[in-house]
């Protein structure tokens, strides 16, 4: 009888470990990167025609956290690569975010429990993934890839300038095509050894932004405890990214490392998902003094598409967190960065961006401006930086 129950509970378990791996992690994503229902947004003809004729490039989505196969539509979640193509998307931005301490916050996160290890171990991602932030971002650079072969073509991962420019010329001949750019969200996916950002270009990274939510060995996090600025290692990685083909994202950095990298560079820099915070005066958002030392260095930043940056997650409410940062910063400094799939609720997902090219221009932005903001500002910070 003993044997007989003891089965019975091992038979248990196993069905609940199985309904777990394979019923969890999709409730998890649901939960996390959540799309408020709402009717379709009305777009007018001259917003169509106009929308159809943009190269639209986005900066940062948390895509590859999630176990979703990027080729199909999916049910969940904001970004995949038929919804791209729906929303007539060029270029996406694909981060790797490595750690993410339980209990973050926009105001202070201590480096505590990492919730990203639950989350690789309960996806069953490769041991090797469970144990290393490097490693992570390598399993991450790797899925990428890998949809890119399966897809026949209609999705590439750029690296180079000359891949940038044919897929734009593709593009803009009518081909059903997107790219995919690599960029990592936080620097401790070094794991403090600057060797591993070679492994990190050689899988393809080409944005690597120095944190995340809490102060790592390069400096302090505009979330973290310290609001030190950058480290001699920081300095060091900076400095090595400065002499590769990457552009420097200074999304979540602390306000002190900010003016530490703009002291000692004078590249294109990157804030890749954030707003303006003159216009939404939240914590998550960079002072404006620094962002238009960012804009009188050529650089720009990536307007999100969340409440927590622009007070308003309509696409109405994005237009005009997007028009008070060209009033700003003028109009070659501001991108898209919609942290789409980044653990945030939206009001409408990449297949929907015409919605937004309909309130961009009710919010008064000039065709030029928008052609600008939606992608042209991307593509010549890309060029500036990327290798031939």
């Amino acid at each position: 009888m003993l044997k007989f129950f003891a089965k019975i509970t091992v038979a248990v378990v196993a069905v609940a470990l199985v309904g777990f791996f394979l019923f969890a992690p999709a409730i998890v994503e649901k939960g996390q990167n959540s799309l408020i229902r709402h009717d379709a947004y009305p777009v007018s003809d001259a917003a169509r025609s106009l929308h159809a004729s943009l190269t639209i490039g986005d900066w940062h989505a948390d895509t590859l956290l999630w176990n979703r196969d990027l080729l199909d539509r999916g049910t969940r979640g904001h970004v995949d690569i038929p919804r791209l193509l729906e929303g007539n998307v060029t270029l996406q931005g694909f981060a790797a975010a490595t750690k993410s301490p339980a209990g973050q916050n926009y105001d202070r996160t201590a480096d505590g429990m990492d919730r990203i290890t639950l989350l690789a171990v309960g996806q069953l991602w490769p041991i090797r993934t469970w144990f290393s932030l490097t490693e992570r971002a390598l399993y991450m650079s790797d899925r990428l890839h890998r949809a890119a072969e399966r897809s026949d073509g209609q999705f590439t991962v750029i690296t180079t300038r000359s891949e940038l420019d044919a897929l734009v010329a593709a593009k803009q001949a009518g081909e059903k095509v997107v790219g995919g750019l690599l960029s990592i969200e936080g620097g401790h996916a070094l794991e403090g050894d600057l060797a591993n950002l070679d492994r990190l270009e050689d899988a393809g990274y080409r944005i690597f932004g120095l944190h995340h939510f809490f102060d790592n060995r390069l400096g302090g996090s505009l979330h973290g405890i310290s609001d030190g600025g950058l480290t001699d290692f920081g300095r060091s990685v900076v400095q090595e990214v400065a002499n590769r083909g990457m552009v420097l994202d200074l999304a979540h950095s602390s306000p002190a490392v900010a003016r530490d990298v703009l002291a000692m560079t004078d590249m294109p820099l990157l804030v890749s998902h954030s707003g303006l915070h003159s216009h939404c005066k939240v914590k998550r958002n960079i002072a404006d003094d620094i962002l238009l030392d960012i804009a009188a260095k050529g650089g720009v930043v990536g307007i999100g598409f969340w409440a927590d940056v622009t007070c308003d997650d309509s696409p109405y409410g994005v237009a005009a967190s997007i028009a008070a940062a060209v009033r700003v910063l003028g109009e070659d400094h501001v991108s898209i960065g919609s942290d789409f799939d980044g653990s945030v609720t939206t009001s409408f997902d990449t297949s929907e961006m015409a919605g937004l090219t309909e309130a961009l221009m009710l919010a008064g932005l000039t065709e030029t401006q928008i052609r600008k903001v939606m992608g042209e500002n991307m593509l010549r910070v890309l060029r500036a930086r990327l290798d031939e």
